[in-house]
């Protein structure tokens, strides 16, 4: 799925304001993010300062993003769900993130609660990524 650049950059920044809420950037986080940021088009220099830094980075605004899409919205859920889940729980900061962008988004609360149902049946160890799909339209 092809998206806009103002899009990859809110996928990449809700992400990365997600793995701050719990004030701890595990391993499997980075590790993903890093992904997300190199299936996104980022600079793999870039990405690594982004990761670094989120944790201290008071400049940073925290508003939910907004997609042109609800499909990319979605998708961007999912992801943030398979990050979230990805250090064995899911913080209540980051889940109620999440449900922040679902609202912003114009998306219902059951359809998260569904998602965030079908996560805990997944055992793979390698995660799907919805990032995957994407391409960035420049």
């Amino acid at each position: 799925m092809k998206i806009s650049v103002p899009d990859a950059s809110n996928y990449l920044k809700g992400l990365l304001l997600l793995i701050r809420k719990d004030r701890k950037i595990s391993e499997e986080e980075h590790e993903l993010m890093a992904r997300v940021g190199r299936n996104l088009g980022f600079e793999k220099s870039f990405v690594e300062n982004a990761i670094h830094e989120i944790l201290d980075n008071k400049y940073i605004t925290v508003i939910p993003p907004e997609f042109s899409s609800q499909e990319i919205a979605e998708k961007f859920l999912k992801d943030g769900l398979v990050l979230a889940a990805s250090d064995s729980e899911i913080h209540p900061a980051e889940e109620r993130w999440l449900l922040s962008v679902a609202a912003r988004n114009n998306i219902d609360e059951a359809w998260f609660i569904g998602e965030k149902k079908n996560l805990k049946f997944r055992t793979e160890s390698v995660h799907k990524l919805e990032a995957d799909t994407l391409q960035v339209n420049y």
